[in-house]
């Protein structure tokens, strides 16, 4: 499944994994998307001399009977003849939500999907197999983090889930303890739900209120095996500081978990188009670093994010965050370079601002926390 996986296994302590498909696979014009987040990232990451030959392995694409672990048979077996024949009967496309505007059908529709499944597996089956190794090990897929998928069903432009197979994956080779933290702007539902009665794993959700999925309402399943935390618009900073400190790290502490998963989706920034949120990234890898101390064994996935500038930005310094890599304050030439290739049909795009070409860091906010946030806090501490 992974090139090298017992090289990478056995000698390196930081592994970046991607595959060249997110080069050359594409969903329509007007998706979300669309945007090349991931070699973006990719290429920000090697200019600024972060991805040494010795961490990069390309993943391999799952096998069915490792996404028959999660997916209905059924459901896989549509994914394959939608990306085969480019086109699904009425009756396959309601019932499994595809060839709609979030889900289309497209030549990769597949492939994509399950070889970020693949990193996912591989990646839970390297930690797994070293758990009892007291030395730290984190793996980073960005490309990774499709927590909206369904058993049988594509939600939220994801196709497979991912994140819930990885987890599967330690589960079977006997982890008993995980603690998954999901920043996305939306809720990690997919991941959710897909633990419900599953006590080894937590979920924990921070996510805009009254954006869809419309789920993870504060009430729902609190301090079970879930916690839910529905942020306000206009989400800031410092907010996102006091809620890691007072409620996510505390958990994790007494949590004690054998590894983490922490899924980055970078829709909550400010700069996204799909959110209300005014987080910076610099918050996220504030968020990323604190939260990566929680356990020795770390997987750290991507997920949404819209904007091309602000995600490969934030993605890039996560890797650097992880890997304790300096971030400068002006980029390179060949880093600039990068980004000033960038293109987005979006407004927003046509007139970027220098900050996005040239830096990689956005300048942190220091907006007043609010009596919700407050609230929230007091919420949880009282009931856990």
């Amino acid at each position: 499944m992974l090139r090298n996986m017992d090289n990478c296994s056995k000698y390196s302590q930081s592994v970046f994994m991607c595959n060249d498909i997110y080069r050359r696979s594409t969903f329509d014009k007007n998706h979300p998307l669309s945007i090349p987040r991931v070699p973006a990232t990719v290429d920000l990451i090697k200019q600024l001399e972060w991805l040494p030959d010795n961490v990069y392995y390309e993943s391999s694409i799952a096998s069915i009977e490792e996404l028959l672990r999660f997916h209905d048979a059924d459901y896989i077996e549509a994914l394959r003849q939608g990306e085969k024949g480019q086109g699904l009967s009425k009756e396959i496309r309601t019932l499994y939500n595809l060839g709609k505007i979030e889900s289309p059908i497209h030549a990769t529709m597949f492939t994509r999907p399950a070889i970020s499944a693949g990193a996912m597996i591989a990646a839970a089956e390297i930690l797994s197999s070293n758990i009892a190794d007291d030395s730290r090990r984190t793996i980073y897929s960005p490309a990774s983090g499709n927590h909206h998928g369904k058993k049988n069903r594509a939600s939220g432009f994801c196709y497979l889930n991912d994140i819930v197979l990885a987890i599967l994956r330690l589960l079977d080779n006997g982890i008993s303890k995980i603690f998954y933290i999901d920043f996305d702007a939306h809720h990690g539902d997919g991941v959710q739900d897909a633990f419900y009665d599953e006590e080894k794993v937590f979920t924990l959700s921070i996510h805009e209120e009254g954006r869809w999925p419309f789920t993870g309402a504060l009430e729902d399943r609190a301090c079970g095996s879930a916690l839910n935390l529905p942020v306000p618009s206009n989400f800031n900073d410092n907010e996102m500081d006091l809620i890691l400190d007072k409620v996510v790290i505390p958990i994790g502490q007494k949590l004690k978990p054998e590894i983490i998963i922490i899924q980055c989706g970078a829709d909550s920034l400010a700069d996204d188009p799909l959110s209300k949120l005014k987080l910076t990234n610099y918050s996220l890898w504030r968020a990323v670093r604190l939260s990566a101390t929680l356990s020795n064994k770390v997987l750290v996935t991507g997920g949404g994010g819209y904007n091309p500038w602000s995600v490969a930005r934030c993605w890039a310094g996560v890797w650097a965050t992880l890997n304790n890599y300096d971030i400068p304050s002006e980029l390179p030439a060949g880093a600039e370079m990068v980004l000033r290739k960038l293109k987005w049909s979006r407004s927003a795009g046509r007139n970027p601002p220098e900050h996005w070409f040239t830096t990689l860091s956005d300048t942190r906010n220091n907006l007043p926390i609010r009596n919700k946030i407050r609230n929230i806090i007091k919420t949880v501490n009282e009931q856990c």
